[in-house]
This record gives structure tokens, C-alpha cells and sequence, in this order.
């Protein structure tokens, strides 16, 4: 799922699951839908994401072209290192500006047990 949010200045993306090959047949509406808002900043919030193929690659890679033919920016926040490497084996890394420090409570944390929060949560 991709949800879209704006400001002034910038366009959110904020994608959760799979970014691949089963989700391209959506990629032209939403490139035309954030192409279209004209924000001088995409902001792509890959924290949710739980695999990326070079289809979901190539989608980025494009929103960031189209971007920078415009004179604006692509910043990719919460990518993860395998993400990064399927960007890098693209040869695309140099299209976007990566925000480090970002990072999102995960949904599930790596024991697999679901995240609880408040008095709820046990030790």
C-alpha cells in the first residue's frame, strides 16, 4: 500500500509491504498523482517496507528522475540496508538524498512478537 500526503513544499510517500513486481500494474497512477502535486520535495518513507525488487527499484528511480528534471529533490527515509543495496545495484543511489536518523517503531519487532504498547506491554 502507498499513501500519499502533501504541504506546501512537499509530497509524502509513505509505503507499507512488498515494493515489487505484483504492485507495478498501480506505479503509473501514483507517479502521475505525485508528478502532477509539482512539490520541489518527495519525501519516500520506506520504513513499513518489507521487500523491494528492482521493479519497486526502477518505480523509485523514476519518481526521483522526474523530480530532478524539475530542479527538486528526493529524499528516501527509514530505507533499510538491503533496500539500499537493490538501489545501489541499480546504480541510483546518486538520485536521492538519504535521511539516516529517521527510523519508525516497528510493527513487529525481530523476536516476531507483535509490538505492544502501554501497561499492556510484558518484559
Amino acid at each position: 500500500m502507498i499513501q500519499i500526503a502533501t504541504s506546501p513544499a512537499t509530497t509524502t510517500l509513505v509505503i507499507t509491504g512488498d515494493l515489487d513486481l505484483a504492485q507495478r500494474d498501480q506505479f503509473p497512477e501514483l507517479a502521475a498523482r505525485v508528478v502532477g502535486l509539482r512539490r520541489q520535495l518527495l519525501v519516500i518513507d520506506m520504513c513499513r517496507v518489507t521487500f523491494m525488487d528492482s521493479t519497486g527499484a526502477a518505480f523509485l528511480i523514476s519518481l526521483a528522475d522526474s523530480g530532478r528534471k524539475r530542479g527538486g529533490a528526493t529524499v528516501l527515509r527509514g530505507c533499510d540496508d538491503r533496500d539500499m543495496f537493490v538501489l545501489e545495484v541499480c546504480g541510483a543511489l546518486e538520485l536521492f538524498r538519504i535521511d539516516p536518523d529517521h527510523s519508525c517503531t516497528p510493527l513487529t519487532p525481530a523476536s516476531g512478537v507483535p509490538a505492544v504498547s502501554g501497561p499492556e506491554r510484558r518484559a
